[in-house]
């Protein structure tokens, strides 16, 4: 055929004089129609199907190469790449069968992912059915693959067309939790499959297939009594096996393990929830390693593995060591033995990176179910408690795996001293991220400490880290709210007033630990003698031995006695942890003040704060003085029997000294003067030594004389386990009598702070500061951190040349920020962080030498003053950059605007760099001589607002950006891009729809304003900040968001 003929261009134009023909204008010529179907051809293999199946209806021409196209092409995606999407709708039996023909030679069939398939005809009716589609490819005689998601398709390619190869991956659409009970599918042992994802279905059993690859199994109900017993996948690379509701008898499990022996090219093994029989794989990797079985593994995860022993994972470890990479350990077995004896193996781990303590499955973590509601649907009956490594485990780590890179902690409540994890053998000097969740006892001091001393570390995530302890734990005498700590009413306070129910331990939702058994208290009671605290943790109260011991009693075998009972309710591994605080002890004072509590005291805290640490199971107070200090709360009783202001923390328990106030006198009111007392600080600690030596030895002297001299080695003994208030209710022996010196203090009448919260733990009205806690930053290499749910007052960026973001969300009294020198961070976020002083962050900032742009994204959970307020203080301020302040109403949030704001801030700063730079136009300047110069609106700045909706949004931005609005209302340019979907109508300012690609593109366009402001010699900065307030969480009530 040739191709269409034209309409002649030369034709008579009726009513000429002389009939002569008169040309046409020339019509628009039809190149498409004029190229060679082969052409066609080559230019249909670049478009989706279901452009190519639209030509057919353009032109015969068309309909001809797309006819000849079909009959030759061997390869066909229906989903155009986008594997995640479905095939275009409206197919039916007939019109599917009826392309399939067109199609001879095809051999791969791409993208077969209906939307919905009947399972059978209906007579009558033209429906899109599993027997259409297997009568359509069944009509390719060439046909090798096809790639799909439909579970009743697969299974019923592999029983009907066994020949034919399942492409790519297949993975099911429509798993869930519960597992629905219509997902089924039965796997063939004649299955050719290489990677096969399930989740959410209902499968007998896994038989052996030879070709399998990558099997990942989630939520999968293995319904047959032994659904390994055929399992061989010589062919393996990876396995995971996640929440799956399989056989609870472990033995079952053997020929799962075996089975993954003989894949020799195992890569990936996950196991979580999987109740295999504990010491199994020890003996199959004896068995199989000289084999090579499990020896090419780098990655191993074990997670809530119920039967899972020490030597399981060791063994797997030891094996894969050559090429191990990610290493992640459920929290029973997050101990130091583990690497305690992977030390002793004296292994190299040259490509380790990445380690995960105490990891719980994200499911696990997420679900809202009960742990019943969870055995009920089949999955394994197992809880997890936390993990129980201590620091000297943590300093193993990085001597067993020198090269780690990425380290993550979950809930390792033994965890207190980071900066104890270096030492000569352990740097860290190739760690780049850490990641800290939950892991409540780490002391906040320390942990800045050891930031200083990562010579590589980069990034920073911190999740429910250093909380805050509740209000009104001191008035009540509880410990600071760790959940690991006491009431310290069990020791000095027996006034029934204060013997309540109100607990304040934070319970572990993902992994709950079982509740303490009674015999376990039992335990403690047994313990006869008061011991030494530290932090926030009170004395062991026992109701079967007299309080006063004699003088005469053998100390050590008090001691001992003592350590040995404590220590029968924790583990091996908590001893240990007990004596490497005992050894650092030893350098402390005799009196129970040590140097870093004196040096403390003597040093005012930034701002005239409070710095608050960390106790070893919670959250000390430093011993700083803020200069508002609210003393004036209802009188309790203290610690040594005195009566005080019991919101005032007692300086005895925050040093872990109680035995000092007893041994030199019970009188140690003026200890705890310091937090009272604001004249001085140091004064205070020296005249409470002074008056301490000559107080008298009451009755509670004897009880400690036999501790005096033993105080320096045990003073820092951590109860790991304290009896609780209910377990000790019943006892009425007092353990320090009252004495003459247990009287009444004056109070001082002190203002109260307007900022504290009004409600405490104990519902009573009761005004108590917030726990000023400081987190001190100084890194050469930080790049970043993040903090989420973390309960720091301050954040002080120390020195950190390379710092370039900080992100703070539902920070609950995260209040102010301190940048001493931090010159390149440009972003600032911080979300819902209900007590954040705005103004004096925004002064911080602003206040840094311009050197970068700035966005600072905020979103306030209560009213921002008023707008004109913001603007004063920013607009008037001696800020060397241009401002811009986004209001943004979106509610759920929209981050349209806040992401595109960071793609043109810079293109207008470097518009400005370029004129100062290059074309020698005048830079401003803004010192306090100018802020003098111009009190009044517009404060020395040319400001307007712009205003308009984005998704039915309204939104408002102040500023006085240069170029902007010019560049706004310019018309598009050659360079405009149209495949953007932003244009002034969606977002505040689209660059590509105009063209505007770079600073000198925009500066033809903005000519005629550069002349202006040269004429009137205004100058403009080389800078700009802006400040995007997202008001959606202003009533108070956090907005769910996805992006943060």
């Amino acid at each position: 055929m040739g191709p269409r003929r034209k309409a002649s261009k030369l034709q008579p134009l009726v009513g000429s004089g002389e009939g002569e023909p008169v040309m046409r204008p020339n019509e628009p010529k039809d190149y498409i129609n004029e190229m060679s179907h082969e052409v066609l051809c080559h230019i249909f293999r670049y478009l989706p199907m279901k452009d190519i199946m639209c030509m057919e209806c353009l032109s015969r021409k068309l309909r001809e190469a797309v006819t000849l196209y079909l009959r030759v092409v061997k390869v066909v995606d229906l989903c155009a790449g986008r594997w995640w999407e479905y095939m275009p709708s409206g197919f039916t039996d007939s019109s599917f069968l009826l392309l399939l023909k067109k199609m001879p030679d095809l051999e791969e069939l791409y993208g077969l992912h209906p939307r919905y398939l009947e399972r059978r005809r209906v007579r009558g009716y033209e429906a899109f059915s599993i027997p259409g589609v297997l009568e359509a490819l069944q009509a390719c005689p060439n046909l090798l693959g096809v790639e799909t998601s439909h579970l009743e398709l697969v299974e019923a390619i592999w029983n009907y067309m066994p020949h034919v190869h399942i492409l790519g991956k297949f993975r099911n659409r429509n798993g869930a939790f519960p597992i629905p009970a219509e997902n089924k599918l039965t796997i063939p042992i004649t299955a050719k499959i290489q990677t096969l994802h399930l989740v959410g279905v209902n499968v007998p059993e896994i038989p052996c297939v030879s070709m399998l690859r990558h099997l990942y199994l989630k939520w999968v109900r293995l319904t047959k009594p032994q659904p390994f017993k055929d399992f061989l996948c010589v062919s393996l690379r990876t396995f995971v096996m996640r929440n799956c509701a399989g056989p609870t008898n472990s033995l079952k499990y053997v020929p799962l393990v075996t089975g993954l022996a003989s894949a020799r090219n195992l890569e990936q093994l996950e196991l979580v929830r999987v109740p295999f029989l504990g010491g199994l794989i020890q003996h199959v990797v004896e068995d199989s390693w000289r084999s090579g079985g499990f020896r090419n593994l780098h990655t191993i995860v074990f997670g809530a593995c119920k039967n899972a022993l020490e030597v399981d994972l060791g063994y797997l470890i030891i094996t894969a060591a050559r090429r191990l990479h990610e290493l992640r350990i459920q929290p029973s077995l997050t101990k130091d033995g583990v690497f305690s004896a992977l030390k002793m193996a004296e292994l190299e781990f040259p490509q380790f990176e990445t380690l995960h303590l105490g990891y719980v499955d994200e499911f696990l973590l997420q679900c809202k179910m009960s742990h019943s509601e969870l055995v009920k649907y089949g999955l394994a009956d197992v809880i997890e408690n936390p993990g129980i490594i201590t620091d000297i485990g943590i300093k193993v780590v990085n001597e067993v795996f020198t090269n780690i890179k990425y380290l993550l902690i979950y809930n390792c409540p033994h965890l207190h001293n980071p900066h104890h994890w270096i030492t000569d053998q352990s740097r860290w000097s190739r760690l780049v991220d850490l990641t800290l969740v939950r892991c409540h006892a780490i002391k906040l001091e320390s942990f800045s400490q050891f930031i200083e001393l990562l010579p590589s570390l980069e990034f920073i995530c911190l999740d429910q880290m250093f909380r805050e302890p509740p209000k009104g734990c001191a008035r009540v005498g509880l410990s600071a709210g760790t959940g690991i700590g006491v009431s310290s009413a069990l020791v000095s306070n027996q006034n029934s007033n204060n013997d309540n129910d109100n607990h304040h331990h934070h319970h572990n939702e993902a992994n709950m630990p079982p509740p303490q058994q009674p015999q376990q208290h039992n335990v403690s009671k047994m313990c006869g003698c008061v011991f030494p605290g530290k932090g926030k943790t009170p004395l062991r109260r026992c109701n079967n031995v007299d309080v006063s011991v004699s003088v005469d009693q053998p100390k050590a075998q008090v001691l001992e006695s003592s350590c040995e009972k404590s220590c029968q309710v924790t583990s091996e591994q908590i001893k240990a942890d007990m004596k490497a605080a005992a050894e650092s002890s030893r350098r402390t004072g005799s009196k129970g003040i040590t140097t870093e509590t004196v040096e403390a005291a003597a040093r005012p805290g930034p701002d005239s704060r409070t710095i608050q640490g960390t106790g070893s199971t919670g959250t000390a107070s430093r011993a700083g003085v803020r200069a508002t200090t609210t003393t004036d709360r209802p009188v309790g009783r203290t610690n040594d029997g005195t009566v005080g202001p019991s919101g005032a923390q007692s300086r005895g328990r925050e040093t872990g000294t109680r035995q000092s106030s007893c041994h030199d006198g019970v009188d140690s009111r003026e200890t705890r003067g310091v937090t009272v007392n604001h004249a001085s600080t140091t004064p205070a600690v020296q005249m409470g030594q002074g008056e301490r030596q000559h107080a008298p030895a009451g009755p509670a002297s004897a009880v400690c004389s036999g501790l005096q001299q033993s105080h320096g080695r045990y003073e820092d003994f951590v109860p790991r386990r304290p009896l609780t208030r209910s377990c000790t209710r019943t006892s009425s022996v007092s353990l320090l009598p009252e004495t003459d010196l247990s009287r009444a203090r004056p109070r001082v009448a002190v203002r109260r702070k307007r900022m504290a919260d009004k409600s405490t733990s104990t519902s009573d009205p009761v005004t108590e500061d917030d726990h000023v806690q400081v987190l001190s930053l100084k890194s050469k290499n930080l790049v970043g951190i993040t903090l989420t749910n973390c309960g720091i007052t301050d954040l002080v960026l120390k020195d950190c040349p390379k710092m370039m973001f900080v992100h703070a969300t539902r920070c609950r009294v995260l209040k102010q920020l301190q940048v001493e020198s931090a010159p390149i961070v440009n972003r600032f976020d911080y979300a819902q962080c209900k007590k954040l002083e705005m103004e004096q962050v925004l002064d911080q900032i602003l206040r840094m030498p311009p050197e970068r742009n700035r966005i600072i994204y905020m979103r306030p959970m209560h009213q921002v003053g008023t707008m004109g307020s913001l603007e004063r203080q920013l607009f008037q301020g001696p800020y060397p950059y241009h401002i811009a302040i986004v209001h943004e109403f979106s509610n759920p949030p929209n981050i349209r605007n806040k992401v595109r704001i960071r793609s043109w801030m810079d293109t207008i700063a470097n518009i400005s760099q370029e004129l100062i730079k290059y074309e020698f136009f005048p830079e401003a300047t803004r010192t306090e001589d100018d802020v003098k110069r111009f009190p009044k609106y517009p404060w020395g700045r040319d400001i307007y607002t712009l205003e308009g909706v984005v998704d039915g949004a309204p939104y408002s931005m102040i500023t006085d950006f240069p170029w902007l609005r010019t560049l706004r209302a310019a018309d598009p340019n050659s360079y405009a891009r149209y495949d953007f979907e932003d244009d002034e109508n969606t977002t505040i300012y689209a660059p590509r729809r105009k063209g505007q690609l770079s600073a000198d593109i925009c500066m033809e366009t903005i000519g005629e304003e550069i002349s202006e402001r040269r004429q009137r010699k205004r100058g403009v900065f080389q800078r700009v900040v802006v400040l995007f307030l997202h008001h959606c969480d202003t009533p108070g009530e956090p907005v769910d968001d996805d992006y943060i």
